[in-house]
């Protein structure tokens, strides 16, 4: 292991999210007629931040749909909505860049004003989030209203909740289930779109890691005649029975509905449920294919909150803020790989696209526990190509020093996060050594302490001591990530990623 030369002195260049707006490249390009989203999504947590591989919104051709399609093909139909409202949904692959997608398709007499139509979709087609189903075009080309979203492989919730075959949906993804889903109405929410027209199981679909995703198609008004607006909910909120018009609160509801579904595993109206729940105990109504495998504590938390969401009163349900924050405190296996807990294979990268490291996968599943494994594992081996110290010197000189590094590596190693950042800034403030793998390791110990403009600066740091390691651009991604800069953030992470490659082909 070694250490960097003294002649390194500290870097006093500091970049600024500006200094990396810079370096970015430009976006993919195509024939298509691209709307730029600038809408970030607005999640405290980082969550929702990695877009590289969903295009911008784009206008298609009905004759590149066709294509796709093998000219909507009954073959190629991945669901039928009811008779009141006749739209199909179509797999299809766009034959430019061979991306799977999904293709909705409306009548001409729901929409007969197609600027209408492109209004609505082009609203929609602003917000990007990792727990939605993203919409990435539209098309009103003659009599077709289309409207083209990502596809996810790994059916829908009714599936995996309803009709499974295998093993039943366990405890602790039905609570992730619902919480990504309360993330995704939580940020549509704050991005102005407070109505979701048709919140049920078959509207959550899981994509090909297993993770669940709410469908954008929610979002899209059900009109009848281009000005009429209808919607299909599986349990009626009492407002809208009064004066048929949804409100911010009636989507509260359906969630409570929908909270049901994933307590019992069936379709139970609200009343219904309660007036079981009153009558007997609550583990008569959860679903009995779980045998009893969850808490009864978060068992009753969840009931409490799915009985608050369905009160008649809709000023007295909870926002969906809340909801959110109720069910981030029942998440127990934050590790473990949605497609594990589902019991599926995780579907493998196409080759059509970049394979990618497991700093790569780390940095994009925003996962920091393995990131520390990974720095943990490397020790100081890149630290070698700016060490220029002898034994001699390291002996004579930096004894002291040495044994401060050790101590934070030791903290660091048993994720005493806290203590590592005092002991490698007792390190790097001697002046003696500047060592990248240090800075690094720091700036680790910042995003686990919810410190991401401290990680930025130390990320960047590292790539002024060592321009050439990728590990530099990989922390800086995350943590822009963190600062909701999204766009910079996918951009550093390819930024990295294609200096990885380099390294591996020198």
């Amino acid at each position: 292991m070694g250490c960097c030369h003294s002649s390194f002195l500290k870097p006093s260049y500091k970049k600024t999210s500006d200094d990396v707006s810079a370096r970015r490249g430009g976006k993919r390009g195509n024939k298509h007629h691209r709307h730029r989203n600038n809408n970030d999504a607005v999640d405290g947590a980082g969550r929702g931040w990695h877009f590289a591989t969903v295009p911008d919104f784009s206008e298609f051709s009905a004759a590149e749909l066709r294509e796709a399609t093998d000219n909507f093909s009954v073959n190629a139909v991945v669901s039928v909505c009811s008779d009141q409202s006749p739209n199909v949904v179509y797999k299809g692959c766009l034959r430019d860049d061979m991306r799977q997608i999904a293709i909705k398709k409306f009548s001409k007499s729901t929409w007969p004003d197609p600027k209408q139509f492109a209004e609505e979709a082009k609203a929609i087609g602003k917000m990007r989030h990792t727990r939605m189903v993203n919409l990435i075009g539209y098309c009103c080309d003659g009599d077709e209203r289309l409207l083209v979203s990502e596809y996810m492989p790994n059916d829908t919730l009714t599936k995996h909740l309803f009709h499974w075959e295998k093993q039943t949906m366990e405890w602790d993804m039905r609570l992730r289930v619902a919480l990504y889903v309360a993330e995704a109405l939580e940020y549509c929410r704050q991005s102005g779109h407070k109505l979701y027209h048709d919140l049920n199981a078959y509207r959550v679909l899981f994509d090909e890691n297993g993770n669940p995703r709410l469908s954008c198609f929610g979002w899209m008004k059900d009109s009848k005649d281009g000005k009429n607006f209808s919607t299909n909910l599986a349990y009626t909120p009492p407002e809208y029975l009064k004066n048929g018009t949804l409100i911010p609160e009636s989507v509260v509801f359906s969630f409570g509905t929908f909270l049901l579904d994933l307590l019992s595993g069936k379709h139970v109206p609200p009343s219904h449920a309660v007036d079981t729940i009153q009558k007997q105990n609550l583990p008569v109504f959860i679903d009995s294919h779980l045998e009893g495998n969850y808490p009864d504590e978060d068992a009753a938390t969840v009931f409490d909150l799915a009985s608050k969401c369905l009160l008649n009163n809709p000023k007295d349900r909870p926002e969906i803020k809340a909801i959110v924050s109720v069910l981030a405190t029942l998440q127990h296996k934050l590790d473990v790989p949605s497609y594990t807990m589902l019991g599926i294979l995780k579907l493998e990268t196409p080759d059509t696209e970049p394979k990618s490291s497991l700093i790569y996968d780390a940095c994009h599943r925003m996962d920091l526990t393995a990131l520390h494994q990974i720095l943990e594992a490397t020790e100081y081996k890149d630290d070698e190509a700016t060490c220029e110290l002898s034994f001699q010197q390291w002996a004579h000189q930096i004894k002291d020093v040495w044994n401060t590094r050790q101590q934070g590596d030791s903290a660091f190693r048993n994720k005493e996060f806290e203590s590592a950042i005092e002991k490698y800034t007792q390190f790097l403030e001697t002046g003696i050594m500047i060592s990248p793998t240090v800075y690094a390791r720091r700036s680790v110990c910042h995003l686990f302490c919810d410190k991401p403009d401290a990680a930025l600066r130390d990320a960047m740091q590292v790539q002024c001591v060592y321009p050439e390691w990728p590990t530099a651009f990989y922390l800086q991604a995350v943590a822009l990530a963190k600062l909701n800069m999204l766009e910079d953030s996918a951009s550093m992470l390819k930024e990295a990623s294609i200096l990885e490659d380099k390294r591996l082909i020198s």
